[in-house]
């Protein structure tokens, strides 16, 4: 399992810690230097069944970008900027596999998925 996370983010933290609470191995990724990859990305957005559970609408990056400039851009061109940006991907994000993401961080949610 891989959780890319970023050191100063508070709700990675919890992650991070919840994970070690229930002695559930990962590797942890920062995510600035190390983002998923474009095909992680399209899995995790095909999986939640769209693009948008994948933002950090709440993020500095996000909202100078406008999201309507985010919604104009073609599913290509956001997985792109995603990579070079990665400050605008929902953090926490763990990959298990192709059929198991989770984006964001809610215990009820890792639980039923990781338990």
């Amino acid at each position: 399992m891989k959780l890319f996370s970023y050191s100063s983010c508070s709700t990675c933290r919890r992650a991070i810690k919840w994970l070690k609470s229930h002695d559930i191995p990962f590797e942890l990724i920062d995510l600035l230097k190390s983002p998923p990859s474009k095909e992680m990305l399209i899995s995790a957005s095909e999986l939640y069944g769209d693009r948008k559970y994948l933002l950090n609408t709440s993020g500095v990056v996000y909202r100078s970008m406008g999201s309507d400039a985010v919604k104009k851009m073609s599913d290509n061109e956001l997985f792109e900027q995603l990579i070079m940006e990665p400050r605008l991907i929902k953090r926490p994000f763990l990959y298990k596999s192709s059929k198991c993401f989770l984006v964001g961080f809610k215990e009820e949610k890792w639980a039923e998925k990781l338990l």
